[in-house]
């Protein structure tokens, strides 16, 4: 008997370990709730990772499988040298994408860094991996959407493609954007033009970004946190956003959205916070200006030194077998040399170029994510930003359960200080500031300080930039930190965070006028302190400071000259919105786009005592009143010619399709002083979105969780046959959101279909 018993505990022992030994490296369970709304569920990491390579790839496969060949530096092998990729907000051509990545990003870097960032960062990466290509798997050459099918750019991926699409996600808003001034960069007498044209944002002229509002328990109904997130980015290509639910039961627990690529939640909620991001005005590169060795042009001098640059050769694969294009790039002790003439950046016999990104290299960020999504409240949030100097380009703007908000414009920016800004400027640095700052690179002092115990070298520490914390409230709209609330503007400080004591958009100063007016009761809502409903009213309300200021002057202005009598008809009906059905509208735009360059407009100059009710008071008498009749009149000379009604509705010029559907948008341009932004390019009839307002989150808090109101304007999948190409853009177009399912009991309410368990 006792043999019988051991023989069957060795017996139930060997089967333990045959199944342990079988046991899934990866496995989830994947939920949809309406509007195709994934909820993933993992005992691990590496689980979270693999249900959301898995759901997204189900949604927008082809799109992230062009970007995989995107940050591989394979675009022109695939689609042609001389067609062109959206590189971060713009585009540019395949052949100078392909040079740019293929110097940008450095592998074996990436592969060491990735091993310092932790268990959890790595393994959701593993598993992203690993989700994705289970999906082609499953799907088979016959099942991948039309749009892909049969390419040769779609195929397995490891988990190098990841590293590169994350790099490129953190130069997103930094040095992504001065990609083509790499590529440009050649000694004199060497010519690597492209056709890109380089700029550099102006941070005083920013028509698109996002808003971010926090309001504290002090103006709240409940005593707890209310926030308010729209983030405008682009409606197509990999920088859409994609809703998402990832819980690891006891771990994690976080719902919100992410852009293609992204494993892990990067805006939204979990049960006793809320997050969102604004593009912040803080500069994540710097400029250094070098003084060519005269013997050598591809040798600098610091110091009094000569110094040899560093070369680099890119082969970039031709199609059809075509020999590869080789491109030689030069690079400094700072970092890529960096040519555009029509910024005054030429390299020349005396004088050259050199940029340094912060944010090259930052894997941090998935790091901080992660804390973020654990937080119990926003002074975790306020730890996770500090501890891992992660957040690459963005500020943040969060809320919790007790009542508390939180602004803080803490993210990877160079550790330049006001002092060494000006010790080490040159005299090109005035002709650049606000959009970057340039220092002189003859001078190793004027490099980046280097202040120990920050995540990373010489980064700026979180002690030396912008954090707010209060009871009241905080908002943002891309300007920079010092305005987060008039009541109390922030202090000083360094010219890396951005400019301080200038004049504010006029998008930044709706959002605080629409804050005032709520807070005083006159904004045409009920009175009292806010909530849902009025906070979603205010973020869809769609009217336009600049039609506020401008208007009534220019109709008074318009009115008996009988050239112009229909179209100030047309302004005189207008209600100075943009919604679907406002009348007018178009006309307006048209207008503003010309006559908000006029130099001089307004009779009460900007105040700095007094930036969001300044400047104002429109000038209609002399040449300024003969240039705003002019532009006037060509603005109904433009819509004659579009065939477009000078009171034509709003929602009839403006639309997106999904298939055969046109559907109306809301919302108008950031530079009309309007908060529901909406960039839009014309089309045949009208105009079409192509960057804006995205997912916009109402978060709240009740006694049983997060209370969440969404819409994400332009649904979660890019492939036309799915049922979730637009049904969230009609929503959308309504004014309707989602009051999203969180706990156990709503998702199981909620649920559309069987739930999808994938293991292996």
């Amino acid at each position: 008997m006792r043999k019988l018993a051991l023989g069957a505990l060795l017996l139930a022992s060997v089967s333990s370990g045959a199944a342990m030994a079988k046991a899934p490296r990866f496995a989830a369970t994947i939920v949809r709730t309406s509007y195709g709304i994934p909820h993933i569920s993992a005992g691990n990491w590496s689980g979270i990772g693999y249900g959301v390579g898995y759901a997204y790839a189900q949604d927008n496969l082809c799109m992230l499988a062009e970007e995989f060949a995107t940050v591989a530096g394979e675009r022109s092998k695939y689609f042609g040298p001389k067609d062109s990729a959206v590189l971060g907000f713009d585009k540019i051509d395949n052949l100078a994408s392909d040079v740019f990545f293929r110097s940008a990003i450095d592998l074996p870097r990436l592969r060491r860094g990735i091993t310092t960032q932790g268990p959890e960062a790595q393994a959701v990466i593993r598993g992203y991996v690993a989700g994705y290509n289970r999906l082609l798997r499953d799907l088979g050459p016959e099942g991948v959407p039309i749009a892909c099918r049969g390419k040769p750019w779609l195929h397995a991926i490891t988990a190098d493609d990841m590293l590169r699409l994350t790099e490129k996600q953190v130069l997103l808003a930094s040095s992504l954007a001065l990609a083509a001034a790499v590529v440009n960069a050649a000694p004199p007498g060497a010519d690597h033009a492209t056709s890109q044209a380089v700029t550099l944002p102006d941070q005083e002229k920013i028509g698109v970004g996002s808003n971010g509002w926090a309001f504290g328990g002090d103006l709240t109904t409940d005593g707890r946190g209310l926030l308010v997130g729209n983030p405008h980015f682009p409606w197509n290509g990999p920088a859409r956003f994609w809703e998402m639910h990832l819980t690891i039961p006891g771990v994690y627990d976080v719902m919100g959205v992410g852009i293609a690529g992204t494993p892990i939640v990067s805006l939204g909620f979990n049960k006793d916070i809320g997050w969102t991001h604004t593009v912040t005005a803080a500069q994540h590169f710097t400029l250094f200006e070098l003084a060519i060795d005269p013997a050598d042009p591809t040798s600098y001098i610091v110091d009094g030194k000569s110094e040899k640059m560093l070369t680099k050769t890119i082969s970039v694969p031709m199609p059809d077998g075509a020999a590869p294009v080789t491109r030689t790039l030069y690079s400094s002790r700072f970092g890529p040399m960096v040519a555009a003439p029509a910024l005054l950046l030429s390299w020349s016999k005396t004088k050259a170029f050199s940029m340094r990104d912060a944010n090259a290299g930052n894997q941090r960020g998935l790091a901080a994510w992660i804390a973020i999504g654990k937080a119990k409240n926003v002074g975790d949030i306020k730890t996770a930003l500090a501890t891992t100097l992660g957040i690459p380009w963005v500020n943040t703007i969060a809320v919790d359960r007790g009542g508390n908000a939180l602004h803080a414009d803490v993210t990877a920016v160079p550790n330049v200080s006001t002092e060494k800004a000006k010790a080490c400027a040159t005299p090109a640095s005035a002709l650049l500031a606000g959009r970057v700052v340039l220092l002189d690179g003859s001078k190793a002092a004027c490099d980046w300080d280097n202040t120990p115990g920050t995540a990373a070298p010489r980064l700026l520490p979180a002690g030396d930039q912008a954090v707010w914390e209060r009871r009241d409230y905080v908002a943002n709209s891309n300007d920079s930190y010092w305005l987060s609330n008039p009541a109390a503007p922030y202090r000083q400080l360094s010219p890396i965070l951005g400019p301080w004591g200038t004049m504010r958009t006029l998008r930044t100063r709706s959002g605080l006028t629409e804050i005032a007016r709520r807070l005083a009761g006159t904004d045409g809502l009920p009175a009292g302190k806010l909530d849902h409903a009025h906070a979603e009213a205010m973020a869809l309300a769609n009217k336009s400071l600049a039609a506020e200021l401008v208007t009534d002057r220019l109709v008074a202005l318009c009115t008996g000259k009988p050239d112009l009598a229909a179209a100030c008809d047309a302004l005189a009906h207008w209600d100075r919105r943009f919604d679907l059905d406002s009348r007018g509208a178009y006309l307006f735009h048209t207008f503003w786009a010309t006559a908000q360059s006029i130099q001089g407009l307004w009779a009460v100059k900007y105040d700095p005592a007094d930036p969001v009710n300044t400047p104002r008071d429109l000038i209609t008498e002399g040449a300024i009143g003969e240039k705003l009749l002019a532009a006037l009149t060509a603005a109904a000379a433009r819509l004659a010619a579009e065939n477009i009604a000078l009171d034509a509705r709003w929602g009839d010029v403006q639309f997106t399709t999904r298939g055969s559907q046109r559907i109306a948008i809301h919302g108008a341009a950031g530079a009309l002083g309007v908060l529901n932004v909406q960039q839009s390019q014309p089309v045949p009839g009208g105009i079409t979105p192509m960057h804006g307002s995205s997912y916009m989150q109402v978060v709240g808090f009740d006694d049983k969780g997060p209370a969440v109101d969404a819409v994400l304007s332009y649904s979660q999948s890019t492939d036309p046959a799915s049922p979730h190409f637009g049904d969230q853009t009609l929503l959308y177009s309504a004014k309707r959101w989602v009051r999203l399912p969180f706990t156990p009991a709503q998702i199981a309410a909620d649920a559309q279909g069987q739930a999808v368990k994938i293991s292996e």
